[in-house]
């Protein structure tokens, strides 16, 4: 559980990491790239990890509630230039690739990538599983209840962690069936559910450990945050910041986030005050 490995760079996740957001797109809810030139995406990713990113996740659309789906060929044509100019420019960073199509897995995993992170956990593309076991690469499995453009209209459960624990337990199986070594899980939050199923899962969020896999937190600046506070995406740092606080305090691996600097300094502190708790 503590390891996974990346095309043969092993990253230990014992001490929690920081998945920086990289967005080729005009229309995420919050800090889009797809406009800027490749000098400044480079200078971006060089930012990031200078202030302590491990992996740099990149993605070809937007998957914010409303979102309508973008091809994969335009994905496609939007991400490569980006992928070519990091594998030239950065070849020792670990990237991820934000996708839900196979095709785009494949060519991107080509392409210097290590990580496979789909929203859909294979529900999309019936083809996801097999690319991703072809490259044994690492696999992001997240929740999500319906589609980017339809999930926030009126999301139901019973018990949403009860039933986001059984679904992950499924798909575990099914990504381990499949060939999947390094399998990382994502409960989705803001994907699918409301204000108080974002809360009552952050609430039972050490639950999803007993699953024995690594956890992602992707908590940054969402509406769960600027919705409570009533502020906006762009003022939603502080409330990132203590919401992604309680997820490592309840086991999360790996920090999902638009700010490195800030994530980094929360592990950090959580770190001082879990060695200092140990004592």
């Amino acid at each position: 559980m503590s390891t996974i490995n990346c095309k043969g760079k092993i990253l230990d996740l014992s001490t929690p990491r920081i998945m920086g957001i990289l967005n080729m797109t005009t229309d995420s809810f919050y800090n889009g790239f797809l406009n800027d030139s490749i000098e400044l995406i480079v200078l971006q990713v060089e930012k990031m990890t200078q202030e302590g990113a491990s992996i740099i996740d990149i993605g070809g659309q937007s998957s914010k509630p409303g979102s309508k789906p973008v091809e994969a060929n335009e994905e496609i044509d939007r991400l490569m230039p980006v992928l070519q100019s990091i594998q030239t420019h950065f070849p020792d960073v670990i990237c991820s690739i934000d996708t839900f199509y196979s095709k785009v897995a494949d060519l991107a995993l080509s392409h210097g990538v290590s990580i496979v992170n789909d929203i859909s956990a294979g529900s999309f593309d019936e083809a996801m599983f097999s690319i991703v076991a072809k490259w044994q690469a690492p696999y992001v499995c997240m929740h999500m209840q319906g589609n980017p453009e339809t999930m926030q209209l009126q999301p139901t459960y019973n018990n949403v962690t009860t039933e986001i624990l059984e679904f992950f337990v499924n798909k575990i199986n099914a990504c381990r069936n499949a060939g999947i070594t390094d399998v990382i899980i994502d409960p989705g939050f803001g994907f699918g559910k409301s204000n108080h199923h974002n809360y009552q899962m952050l609430h039972d969020f050490n639950c999803f450990t007993e699953l024995n896999v690594p956890i992602l937190a992707g908590l940054s600046r969402k509406g769960m945050i600027y919705k409570t506070i009533n502020c906006t995406a762009n003022e939603a740092l502080n409330g990132t910041s203590v919401l992604n606080t309680i997820a490592l305090m309840n086991g999360a691996n790996i920090l999902r986030v638009h700010d490195v600097k800030a994530a980094m300094e929360a592990i950090q502190l959580f770190s001082a005050y879990k060695k200092a708790a140990s004592c």
